[in-house]
C-alpha cells in the first residue's frame, strides 16, 4: 500500500484548488482565453495550461480559437477556453406554493430546457407532488438528450430545510411537517443515479441573484423571496449565510406584533401573518386561498385605480418596511432585493416601504443601502437550486472522472458542499471580478 506523504497531499490540494478557482470563473463570467484566465486567477501560462488541459480531458472545458475582429494581445494568438454544453449538468427543481416546475441547467447557468405545471400545492400528499413531478421530468430530459449530463439533482423548497440530508422540517404554506423531501426525490428518480440537494427557496434565490443577479457586486447583500409567505437569504462578508444547520433566514417568522395575526407556523403576529399573501388578498377582500391569478387580478385592479386595491397593497408595504428596517439595522446590508410576490408588488407598495424605512432604520446603515427587485424573474429558483446541485463539481471537479477512469468507490465525496466553501475557494488570491 503506497501512502501519500504530506507533500503529496499538499501539492494535490493546491491543484484541486486552482481547478475549482478555474471552473468557477468559467462559471460565472463566460467564455475567456488562457491569458485572461492566468491574469485574473494570478497564474502562470504553464500552470494555466495544465489545468485547462485537465478539466478537458474531463470533459468540463474545451478550447477554440478566437474569433474574427475580437481584440487580443500582441504575440502568439490565446485559445478561448469555454465551458462544455454536454459537460456535467444538474436537474433542477422548484416546488413553490403555487407550481411545480424542473429545468436541465449546466455549468455557467445556461438554462437547456425547462417545463413547469401550475397547481397548488397546499395541503397535498409530497408523495404525490414527486410522482407529478417525474412526470414533468420525463419528456423534459428526453427533449435534453444531447445536452449535459445529469450528475446531481437540486431541489428548491419554501419550508426550514436540514441541509445535511435534505429532511423538510416545516413548510407553513404547504401545510407540511417533517418530510424525508431528500429522500422521496432520491428514490423516485433513482434511475438517474445521482445525488440530492435539497434547500430553501430563499437561500437559493439568494445565492443565484447574488452570482447573476440583483446582488452582484455586493458582499452584504439580502434577497427577500416567497410567493405564499417571506423567506430571506443572506450574503454577510461574501459568504452565505445558512447557521449551523442550514435554517437561517426564517425571517417571515420573526414576530412584529404580539397581538397580530394566527400564522400558519402555530405563532401569532409573525411577519409572514401581515406581509404574505394571504394577508393582502384578504385586506383587498379577495378570496385569501387564491393564489397568483387573485393576485394577478389585485394588481389589474390597482392600475385601474381601485382604491379598495391601493389601500390593501399601501398596508402590506408599510408592514414590508417595518421589517426591512429591522433586517438594515441587523445586518448593515448595501443592497436587499425583492423577489417573487414582492417583485411584482413593488412598485405599488414602494413609496410605503420606503417611507417606513426612512423612519425606522438607523440613519448610518439606512444611508448604505440600496432597495431593489431581482433580476433573474422565473428562472431565479431553478437556478439557485442547480447552484446547489453543482456546489460539489465546483469545489472539486475531480469528482468528474477523466476519459477512461473507472468509477470511484468513494460515493460519499458527493456530499452537500456549503457555499461559503466554494466562495472560499473562489476568493484565494482572485482580484476582484471585471
Amino acid at each position: 500500500m503506497v501512502i501519500r506523504g504530506e507533500g503529496g497531499y499538499a501539492q494535490a490540494e493546491i491543484r484541486r484548488r486552482n481547478l475549482s478557482r478555474m471552473l468557477r470563473e468559467l462559471h460565472l463570467s463566460g467564455p475567456m482565453s488562457r491569458s485572461e484566465l492566468a491574469s485574473d486567477l494570478r497564474l502562470n501560462r504553464s500552470t494555466v495550461a495544465s489545468l485547462v488541459g485537465e478539466l478537458a480531458a474531463r470533459g468540463l472545458v474545451w478550447e477554440r480559437s478566437r474569433t474574427k475582429g475580437v481584440p487580443q494581445s500582441p504575440g502568439r494568438p490565446s485559445p478561448v477556453v469555454e465551458l462544455r454544453r454536454d459537460g456535467p449538468g444538474a436537474l433542477a427543481i422548484d416546488l413553490s406554493t403555487d407550481w411545480i416546475g424542473a429545468a436541465v441547467i449546466g455549468l455557467g447557468g445556461t438554462v437547456i430546457g425547462s417545463t413547469r405545471r401550475d397547481r397548488s400545492l397546499a395541503n397535498t400528499d409530497p408523495a404525490q407532488i414527486v410522482n407529478e413531478l417525474h412526470g414533468l421530468v420525463g419528456p423534459l430530459l428526453e427533449r435534453v438528450g444531447d445536452g449535459p449530463r445529469v450528475v446531481s439533482i437540486g431541489v428548491s423548497v419554501p419550508g426550514a430545510v436540514r441541509a445535511e440530508d435534505g429532511h423538510l422540517h416545516h413548510a407553513p404554506n404547504l401545510g407540511w411537517r417533517d418530510v424525508p423531501m431528500g429522500n422521496l426525490i432520491r428514490e423516485r428518480f433513482a434511475y438517474l443515479g445521482v445525488p440530492v440537494f435539497v434547500g430553501n427557496d430563499a437561500d437559493l434565490a439568494a445565492s443565484a441573484e447574488h452570482l447573476r443577479g440583483s446582488g452582484r457586486g455586493s458582499n452584504d447583500f439580502i434577497c427577500l423571496w416567497g410567493e405564499g409567505g417571506i423567506g430571506a437569504g443572506f450574503v454577510v462578508g461574501g459568504r452565505s449565510l445558512a447557521g449551523s444547520a442550514g435554517y437561517a433566514g426564517e425571517v417571515g417568522h420573526l414576530t412584529v406584533d404580539p397581538n397580530g395575526e394566527a400564522c400558519h407556523c402555530g405563532a401569532r403576529g409573525c411577519w409572514e401573518a401581515e406581509v404574505g399573501e394571504e394577508a393582502l388578498l384578504r385586506r383587498s377582500g379577495r378570496d385569501p386561498l387564491g393564489g397568483t391569478r387573485a393576485v394577478a387580478d389585485l394588481l389589474s385592479a390597482a392600475d385601474r385605480g381601485d382604491e379598495v386595491a391601493l389601500a390593501a397593497l399601501s398596508a402590506s408595504g408599510r408592514w414590508l418596511g417595518i421589517g426591512i428596517a429591522g433586517l438594515v439595522n441587523v445586518f448593515n446590508p448595501t443592497r436587499v432585493s425583492l423577489g417573487g410576490l414582492y417583485a411584482r408588488i413593488y412598485p405599488y407598495t414602494r413609496e410605503a416601504v420606503i417611507r417606513e424605512l426612512d423612519s425606522r432604520a438607523m440613519p448610518a446603515p439606512r444611508a448604505m443601502v440600496e432597495i431593489t427587485t431581482a433580476l433573474l424573474g422565473a428562472n431565479t429558483l431553478l437556478l439557485g437550486a442547480a447552484e446547489l446541485a453543482l456546489a460539489p463539481t465546483l469545489y472539486d471537479p475531480t469528482l468528474v472522472r477523466l476519459t477512461g477512469e473507472s468509477p470511484r468507490a468513494d460515493h460519499d465525496r458527493w456530499r452537500p458542499v456549503r457555499a461559503s466553501r466554494v466562495e472560499s475557494d473562489a476568493a484565494q488570491t482572485q482580484p476582484a471580478r471585471r
